[in-house]
């Protein structure tokens, strides 16, 4: 009987120290996450309210640049009614924000339908590569918006060619990416095509696009970024409507408030599209291919 209770007393204990283990576990587990929450979260905090706070002194010692204060003043009315039209020239920022979008996807687009098949092509065939190898590191080194004039020259409008400056500053990034993924495609793959006796399409489909499809968006979230990058100078040079000709309108009307506003926008959305490229990119990553 003594042993029985002494059995009994025994797996109770160790029940109650299994209970008190994994409760001091799970008491770890939320330590460490709330760590890491406050790893991710503060120095990025931290650093938002450093920068506000030399933005303040700055501002403080020169009166013609405005406080956060007096921005975040200007802002709120500006972004209680972002798409109204009062006429062409006068419009919400909404819509510039649009506009200057429309005009990047518009140049992106055709630097994609245009540089990404010529990537492969100077990837797959030496001979076509070295044709067109010195021609690209003649041109690729121009600055976009010494293309505009040929634009102007060739379109006749502003708004054709500010596209015409983002389709020349983005086709660079994904000619050379995608050229040199193709190019660093095992030659076992290819050996093994052309084993099978596979047509070029197939060689593109089965072997060439997975393998380079990291290298190809690579190139396009390089391009985007100088994409939006330009695209606000084109616009402070042609006018007419984006978020580049509201910046420098803004100006000409002395409203500092508005320019400071305006940068804080072309910043954040080149932020947003970097992570939406970088989210496409991580989801076709060659392991998910």
């Amino acid at each position: 009987m003594d042993a029985d209770v002494l059995d009994t007393e025994a797996k109770e204990h160790t029940r109650r120290r299994a209970q008190e283990i994994a409760a001091q576990a799970k008491q770890a587990a939320r330590r460490e996450a709330v760590a890491g929450v406050v790893l991710k979260c503060v120095p990025p905090l931290a650093g938002f309210v450093l920068f506000l706070l030399v933005w303040h002194g700055i501002a403080t010692l020169i009166p013609a640049l405005p406080t956060p204060g007096a921005t975040w003043n200007a802002a709120v009315p500006l972004f209680a009614d972002p798409f109204y039209r009062n006429g062409p020239n006068d419009q919400g920022v909404g819509w510039n924000i649009l506009a200057s979008l429309a005009r990047v996807a518009a140049g992106f687009g055709l630097a994609a339908v245009v540089g990404i098949p010529a990537g492969f092509l100077l990837g797959r065939f030496a001979f076509l590569n070295a044709m067109a190898a010195p021609v690209i590191s003649l041109l690729r080194p121009v600055s976009p918006l010494a293309w505009l004039p040929i634009g102007l020259l060739l379109f006749k409008a502003a708004n054709p060619a500010a596209i015409w400056a983002i389709f020349i500053c983005s086709i660079w990034p994904m000619i050379i990416n995608t050229a040199v993924g193709v190019t660093r495609v095992p030659q076992d793959y290819l050996n093994v095509a052309r084993v099978l006796d596979l047509s070029e399409w197939k060689i593109f489909r089965s072997v060439l696009f997975p393998a380079v499809l990291p290298y190809m968006l690579t190139g396009v979230r390089l391009s985007i970024g100088t994409a939006w990058l330009v695209i606000v100078a084109a616009e402070m040079l042609t006018g007419g409507t984006g978020i580049g000709f509201w910046l420098w309108d803004e100006w000409n009307n002395l409203k500092v408030e508005h320019i400071v506003i305006a940068i804080f926008i072309i910043g954040a959305v080149g932020l947003v599209l970097e992570h939406l490229l970088l989210a496409l990119a991580r989801r076709f990553s060659y392991g998910n291919t």
